[in-house]
């Protein structure tokens, strides 16, 4: 069903001196909009590594314990790629730690480990595999997105940095997109269909709660911006102007919810594929 290509890290690096504060060129609003990734994504993924690294010893299958240690692998240097972005937005004047100390607090204190008797302990883990895989599926369609729809920024001069950033960070998402639901799968959500269903009731509404949260606080403390506000309208916008996904995301949790849902029928890895043979960022890290 997958291909047989091997899921590896690719050590990337990004220059931003010349990237602006605002990268989609006049309009500050959709900037934010994506840059609500560089809040979550950081922990977020530390948080997917801890799991992944307490549920490895457990994986009997060869060939999916070598997925997840690229897994592993790919989402660590995602979330150094992103952290070092906060340090370009704090260049710029816009401090973002008093949001990104309460996305620390919730994947480390409320989402963390905790100390249980051990059967407790394997359910822990599965309920936070639960909550991965669902996340998964969303950077999956972000990713597709991202690859397949966002020739628009080409057009209107965007930075080309932060798309190749994106754009490679989203072919990763579409080339590993099987690895966090086999893993849950194999881990007892093959019995469990429920606590799919309950992964994905916890995930969606706290992916959308904590973006729109984000892209609130991103306007609302950019000092180039004062007193302006982050306004549905201007997500409707960006929509409108195809640059963001929009019913894209919504149509995905049905898709997630069929018993029969597996995400090698997801988007489209030779597209992801090619893209890695041709980013910048990846190229030079293959030196």
């Amino acid at each position: 069903m997958r291909s047989e290509a091997a899921i590896r890290p690719r050590q990337v690096r990004f220059e931003w001196s010349a990237t602006p504060l605002h990268w989609v060129p006049d309009d500050p609003m959709t900037s934010h909009l994506i840059d609500v990734l560089h809040l979550l994504l950081p922990a977020g993924e530390r948080w997917f590594v801890n799991v992944y690294r307490q549920v490895l010893p457990a994986i009997a299958d060869e060939r999916l314990r070598g997925e997840v240690r690229g897994f592993m692998g790919q989402e660590a240097v995602h979330s150094r790629a992103h952290a070092a972005v906060l340090d370009h937005l704090r260049e710029h004047g816009l401090e973002t730690s008093a949001y990104t100390r309460r996305v620390e607090w919730m994947f480390e204190r409320l989402l963390g480990d905790r100390r249980l008797p051990a059967p407790l302990r394997r359910s822990w883990l599965r309920h936070r595999l639960a909550i991965i895989a669902a996340i998964e599926h969303f950077t999956c369609v972000l990713g597709e997105w991202a690859i397949c729809s966002s020739g628009v920024y080409d057009e209107i001069g965007a930075d080309p940095v932060m798309l190749d950033l994106l754009r490679w960070h989203a072919a990763e998402e579409v080339e590993h997109r099987c690895v966090a639901f086999d893993t849950f799968q194999e881990l007892g959500g093959r019995a469990r269909y429920l606590l799919r269903v309950e992964g994905m009731l916890l995930a969606f509404p706290a992916l959308v709660f904590l973006w729109d949260r984000g892209v609130r606080f991103l306007v609302r403390h950019d000092p180039t911006l004062p007193g302006r506000r982050y306004r549905m309208r201007d997500y409707t916008r960006s929509v409108r102007q195809r640059r963001a996904p929009g019913w894209e995301l919504l149509r995905a949790v049905p898709r997630y919810l069929r018993p029969s849902h597996h995400p090698v029928f997801e988007a489209t890895p030779e597209r992801a594929l090619e893209y890695l043979a041709s980013s910048p960022a990846a190229l030079a890290a293959r030196g």
